[in-house]
């Protein structure tokens, strides 16, 4: 089963998210586990129309490979500045809410 990375921005009651490697893939919620979920569903719908239009799936990149990736990486560091965050306490507290929400 392929894994793709979800990059999740935005703040409590409106949070956004992509995954950069299906191209207008988004999705969005109030919470950052609604978000998510909605994003598993925005990515399976996003699949099922690239197959049944003849296309191959893109291969999944790591975080790391996304993290590299200078536009990626730019958005990451917009998010991060926004809050007056660097980027590693960005991910460390997306992270470490996702662990607390259980999900």
């Amino acid at each position: 089963m392929a894994r793709y990375v979800a990059l999740v921005d935005g703040k409590p009651g409106a949070y956004g998210v992509t995954i950069s490697d299906l191209p207008g893939c988004t999705s969005g919620g109030s919470t950052t586990g609604e978000a998510l979920r909605n994003a598993a569903e925005a990515a399976r719908l996003w699949a099922e129309d690239a197959i049944a239009d003849g296309e191959e799936l893109p291969q999944p990149r790591s975080a790391e490979s996304l993290r590299a990736n200078p536009e990626v990486a730019a958005a990451i560091d917009e998010a991060a500045q926004a809050r007056g965050l660097t980027r590693s306490a960005l991910l460390a507290s997306a992270a470490r809410e996702k662990i607390e929400s259980g999900r």
